[in-house]
């Protein structure tokens, strides 16, 4: 069997840059272990395969290497990418899932792509997993979660970019993933101070030299004045909030950019910062950027991409 693939970085404009996912289009369905083996193979953080129902709308499964995910935002964009540009379709796509509903897409003015997710806006843990807490070299002000994620709240972007984690204490709360958020426009009186975290842990700060000694994952490489697609910017100033994901029980240790779990930061830091309209960077060793704005109890995520790579697959 011979089967088309394509490899595209999404949220970028500048190829090994963002996140990059397979998009394997599909007459019929193969089977789930043909999939996921080929999502295997692939070895990136997700390979989508789509399957057209009419001429704008198509069922979309996403697999990381290691399992089905059901909800990958990063992949929709790269799809999306591939049946505009390569499949001469126009408009508005739909596509169908197997736990988020429907999805839909299109294609802005200046070649960004935008989805509209359902808003997964996180809610305050009533026990925060001491795993978690162990498994950080800095301590959140505050968790969240949502039906994807543990959201830990930091105290500003500098601490995004150091923290450190150990992925066999994160892997302990599967199936759930953990992004570390934060936004120097924000103020601690933002955060309900009520539910600011104030237990003891062995990662508080004077007590730290174990868990980074041991941490699996280091501090990404980046500075608060880096560099996007070659243009110099400041993570504080030029944008509202940034994240790292860390995802060591289902696909990998960090994730480059996750569009996904903007359909939950975005309402977060909506709320916090009081605006609906949000720049955001992930600070991944990649990076990338992406554009979110609530609209209708929706969340609108957009972002460019670019395409690495087009070829056949013969199984």
């Amino acid at each position: 069997m011979e089967l088309s693939i394509f490899v595209v970085d999404a949220f970028t404009d500048t190829q090994f840059r963002g996140n990059s996912a397979a998009v394997v289009p599909l007459h019929s369905w193969i089977s789930d272990e043909l999939m996921q083996n080929i999502a295997y193979e692939n070895n990136l953080s997700e390979t989508a395969f789509i399957k057209k129902i009419t001429s704008n709308k198509f069922a979309i499964r996403w697999f990381s290497p290691l399992t089905e995910i059901d909800f990958c935002g990063h992949a929709t964009l790269a799809s999306s990418f591939v049946l505009y540009n390569h499949y001469d379709v126009k408009g508005e796509i739909e596509f169908t899932t197997l736990e988020v509903g429907s999805l839909t897409v299109n294609q802005l003015n200046d070649n960004r792509i935008e989805m509209n997710f359902p808003n997964q806006n996180p809610e305050q843990v009533n026990e925060v997993p001491p795993a978690l807490l162990d498994g950080l070299s800095i301590k959140p002000l505050q968790v969240l979660k949502n039906r994807q994620a543990y959201f830990a709240i930091f105290n500003s972007v500098q601490d995004v970019l150091n923290v450190t984690y150990q992925a066999h204490l994160l892997k302990t709360f599967a199936p759930y993933d953990l992004v570390v958020t934060a936004s120097d426009a924000s103020r601690l009186s933002d955060i309900d101070v009520n539910n600011v975290i104030e237990s003891k842990s062995k990662n508080d700060n004077e007590n730290t030299a174990e868990p980074i000694a041991q941490a699996s994952v280091q501090s990404v490489d980046i500075n608060l004045n880096t560099h996007v697609a070659d243009t110099p910017v400041n993570l504080v100033t030029d944008y509202d909030f940034v994240s790292r994901y860390f995802w060591p029980a289902n696909g990998g240790d960090e994730d480059p950019v996750t569009g996904s779990i903007h359909a939950g930061l975005a309402p977060y830091w909506a709320k916090v910062l009081n605006k609906n309209k949000l720049h955001a960077f992930q600070a991944s060793a990649r990076g990338g950027v992406l554009i979110c704005e609530l609209r209708n109890q929706r969340v609108c995520v957009s972002g460019h991409a670019v395409l690495y790579l087009q070829g056949k697959i013969f199984v």
